[in-house]
């Protein structure tokens, strides 16, 4: 319908035309011309414009102006009414670690749109060496979710309805690596559309830890430095001072929107408690530091009883030392003696053995003799046994009691 209206308008556009730039006196060059006739009815053709040329001039461009508007109008109704369009404009987000990204996609049908909707959003990463990946796909009135795993349970299509026009989606709890540029394409033959929108994954400043480097004494030079654990670039910082005056030196100024404040030539003005923040485009953090300038310690006397305290505790440790090695050595002395067996004496003779043989060379030998001299001889052995021994050896259970049986004669009398 927009269409042929535009094809209506055609002819009209070109005439006059033609018309402005050949001049409104020329009118039959442009090659139109309309019937003229009297009351009687001729219809005789003349050029367009003539016998009444300065009406035509005087609104001619007039007229010109409302085609060329309208014109204009149906172009931009027949651009309207061709078909499938998406109205979200591409864009730029930013959102940080760990919130809900809410990526925006809606469009319009036209009335050709007859086919079957299809709905699919990619993911190009900020990795040019990954290939597009599908991450939700709405087709056959059915969704699919699970296409790409690393957003697998973390995208959502906003609207329960997708064939009323929104196909935006939500990408929850979002990592670093989220980033990249999402695609939505939306199909219903024979309209086709798709914008692109990029996103950006920041982190804010978290875990931040304000502390001093260095001696906090009068005259001392030191440092005031706030690190942030974590936090994407670019950070800003600012410090304040919290307590007594709020008045910062004049000589830290520059420094108040850096991590770092170098202070030169501490004095007790300088005490109080002070604030670091820092920020990002997705967040702030904070962190408090007390400083406290004192006067200068002894330092002679700290020296010196540092030194004092170290020998001492080397002296402990050489003694300790000394005695666990004094102990072993006992140890290892009283473990030889015990298991030391000599090679060059041999093993002790039994007691009951020796004894017995003793008392048995005795016997033997006693046998032997003649009774003239057995009294005295007997008496001399007998006294050079070991009491100890013999007494043993009487009694031992094995050993009957010795005897002995002698015959002699002495003046024709036997004796025994």
């Amino acid at each position: 319908m927009a269409r042929a209206a535009l094809a209506s308008l055609l002819p009209e556009v070109t005439y006059f035309t033609c018309r402005a730039r050949t001049g409104w006196d020329q009118a039959a060059r442009c090659g139109r011309r309309q019937p003229v006739g009297s009351a009687r009815g001729d219809r005789r053709l003349r050029p367009l414009g003539e016998g009444r040329i300065p009406a035509v001039v005087s609104h001619g461009r007039a007229a010109t102006m409302a085609l060329l508007l309208r014109f204009v109008l149906l172009c931009g109704v027949a651009d309207f009414t061709r078909g499938l369009s998406i109205t979200t404009p591409e864009q730029m987000i930013e959102k940080a670690k760990g919130e809900t990204a809410y990526l925006p996609c809606k469009f319009t049908l036209g009335p050709e749109d007859q086919g079957p909707l299809d709905i699919e959003w990619l993911l190009s990463p900020a990795d040019n060496q990954k290939v597009d990946q599908v991450i939700i796909l709405y087709s056959g009135d059915k969704i699919y979710d699970d296409y790409y795993q690393d957003l697998k349970g973390r995208v959502h299509f906003t609207s329960n309805d997708l064939k009323s026009g929104d196909a935006s989606i939500n990408v929850t709890n979002l990592q670093l690596s989220d980033i990249g540029t999402y695609q939505c394409k939306v199909k219903k033959a024979p309209g086709v559309g798709n914008k692109k929108i990029q996103l950006t994954v920041l982190v804010k400043p978290s875990g931040t830890r304000c502390y001093i480097d260095g001696s906090e004494e009068i005259g001392n030079d030191f440092k005031l430095k706030c690190e942030p654990k974590e936090g994407s670039l670019p950070l800003r910082y600012e410090w304040q001072k919290l307590s007594d005056s709020q008045k910062l030196p004049a000589s830290w100024l520059p420094e108040m929107t850096s991590s770092v404040i170098s202070v030169k030539n501490a004095s007790a003005e300088y005490s109080g408690t002070y604030s670091c923040t820092v920020r990002n485009r997705v967040g702030s953090d904070q962190c408090l530091l007390h400083l406290d300038v004192v006067p200068p310690s002894n330092r002679a006397g700290t020296v010196a009883g540092a030194v004092i305290g170290t020998l001492l505790a080397l002296v402990l440790i050489a003694l300790i030392v000394f005695c666990c090695h004094k102990k072993r050595r006992e140890e290892k002395y009283e473990k030889e003696v015990h298991h030391d067996i000599r090679e060059d004496v041999p093993p002790p003779k039994s007691r009951t053995s020796t004894a017995r043989s003793y008392i048995g060379s005795n016997h033997s030998s006693l046998g032997s003799m003649s009774p003239s001299n057995m009294e005295g001889y007997s008496k001399t052995q007998y006294n050079q046994v070991p009491s100890e021994d013999l007494e043993r050896a009487a009694q031992s259970p094995t050993l009957p009691p010795a005897k002995f049986k002698y015959t002699y004669e002495t003046d024709d009398t036997t004796a025994v």
